[in-house]
């Protein structure tokens, strides 16, 4: 029976969970996620979890969080004066896409609004956080 290599495709179906049990992602009732490791595409603690399983293995793989999406930077929350959001209006929670100064396309979290200014936030929205992932190996491609 194969196992999970570096380079190999997959197909996996997932529950990710924050550590208090509850979920924030699941492939169930949809199609099963289609994985290329060692691409970079994929957070590296789950691309590194799966290596060694069969099909139809299960496996529970717990993910700190500088290995799912990254620490939170607390220089990666700023403020933006809001009148240079030209005719929005954003709400606390809102994702918005915005530039760097070298055109790079980011997407930030509004976490704060004042009259005059809207705090916002760049890192992932799970950045900072240990996740568990339930995962089970349909298929080697």
């Amino acid at each position: 029976m194969s196992t999970v290599k570096q380079g190999d495709t997959i197909r996996i179906h997932y529950v990710g969970k924050f550590e208090d049990g509850s979920v924030f992602d699941s492939s169930e009732g949809g199609a099963s996620l289609e994985m290329k490791l060692g691409n970079g595409d994929f957070i590296p603690g789950l691309e590194e979890g799966v290596i060694g399983m069969s099909t139809g293995e299960k496996k529970v793989i717990s993910l700190p969080a500088e290995k799912a999406y990254g620490l939170h930077f607390a220089e990666r929350v700023f403020e933006y004066d809001l009148s240079r959001l030209e005719g929005m209006c954003p709400q606390v929670g809102q994702q918005m896409q915005m530039y760097r100064a070298d055109g790079q396309p980011i997407v930030v979290t509004v976490t704060g609004l004042t009259e005059s200014r809207v705090t916002l936030d760049a890192n992932h929205p799970l950045a900072g956080k240990d996740l568990i992932f339930e995962v089970l190996l349909e298929e080697i491609l």
